[in-house]
């Protein structure tokens, strides 16, 4: 590889650009494959998305989860841990958001609303934290326990609408409603205050990862764990403070989710946005700035999909052909690195 090419490899806002613009391409090719003009098609995604107050208000709702499972994504994939199980912090983030809520319906605002984002929170951390121990005690592959536990998440939420937490008609698998005390407010319209929160999540991601000395180990930790164990840093540490705050930020999503837009819990809650984050994460060069963009490009996606199919008769599985097209292009751009990286090494 020619220098000028390593550099430009190696910018992270130019590759996510390239990235996207390759994806845009390779949707309009599949399009023409299928039959379908792609100008008006995109132009209708384009207008799904961004047309009128309500399509950027569904742009934005659906951006705002996105956004806080993709900087948890960062955080652990710095320190060099392979969440994958963003997906399973966020469900269970948003199963105790839902408990915690009910259990404070009786305390003044804003008491269950701060009780359900830190039982989120907890219980995203806790999440995270079985699997960070059983890396650094038992030395197991972080990306399978994280699969794995992703699954009983599921299964837990899946008990706890069919069993505890059953709405008290008994028709249907979900919550109650949750009481509006616990509710996020509405910022402005239909834009609930969990996407004000969202960017300001994202501003103290950056602050932590460049700003703090926390931050500086865990990325020293995540690009050379000989080295800053040399240094004095503690993998381990790294590693573990790390989780807990990606699964922590994991389930505030599932707060988010359930106290801003959903109002109750259901088994079909998350739709695979933890695994959607990763794309979204990976696709922006882990960085908190370039993650607020493409979340939000993944979040036009999704809420455009709708009225392209509505209106273009074009199946919304066609927005999974443009994420998978996007990290293709990422992979393609990605700068070689050597066999010796310390990603590798087990704390």
């Amino acid at each position: 590889m020619r220098p000028a090419r390593r550099r430009f490899a190696t910018l992270p806002a130019v590759r996510a650009a390239v990235a996207l613009a390759a994806a845009v391409g390779a949707s309009g090719v599949v399009l023409v494959a299928a039959g379908t003009a792609p100008g008006p098609a995109l132009a209708t995604l384009v207008g799904g998305a961004f047309g009128d107050r309500f399509a950027l208000t569904d742009t934005l709702l659906k951006t705002c989860p996105l956004l806080v499972t993709g900087l948890a994504v960062a955080i652990a994939f710095r320190a060099g841990v392979w969440n994958i199980g963003a997906e399973g912090q966020l469900l269970v983030g948003a199963l105790a958001a839902t408990a915690t809520g009910r259990a404070l319906s009786a305390a003044p605002f804003p008491l269950p609303l701060v009780g359900a984002l830190a039982g989120a929170a907890l219980a995203g951390a806790l999440w995270a934290g079985i699997a960070a121990i059983l890396r650094v005690w038992r030395n197991v592959n972080e990306i399978v326990a994280t699969i794995m536990l992703n699954f009983v998440a599921a299964r837990l939420l899946g008990w706890a609408v069919h069993g505890p937490l059953m709405e008290s008609a008994g028709r249907y698998p979900q919550s109650d409603p949750i009481p509006a005390a616990a509710l996020l407010p509405m910022a402005v319209g239909r834009v609930h205050a969990g996407v004000p929160l969202a960017l300001l999540l994202a501003l103290a991601t950056w602050m932590l990862l460049f700003r703090t000395t926390v931050g500086f180990r865990w990325r020293a930790t995540g690009e050379n764990a000989r080295a800053a164990r040399v240094a004095g840093f503690s993998p381990t540490a790294a590693v573990v403070g790390a989780m807990l705050t990606s699964g922590a930020l994991a389930g505030v999503a599932g707060a988010v989710e359930v106290l801003g837009v959903t109002g109750r819990l259901f088994e079909q809650l998350s739709g695979g946005g933890g695994y959607t984050a990763i794309a979204v994460a990976l696709t922006a060069g882990l960085h908190p700035g370039g993650i607020t963009l493409t979340a939000l490009f993944f979040g036009a996606l999704a809420a455009g999909s709708g009225a392209m199919q509505r209106v273009a008769g074009v199946s919304a599985v066609f927005v999974a052909i443009v994420q998978a097209a996007a990290l293709l292009a990422l992979l393609a751009l990605e700068t070689p690195r050597g066999r010796g990286s310390a990603t590798a090494e087990r704390a």
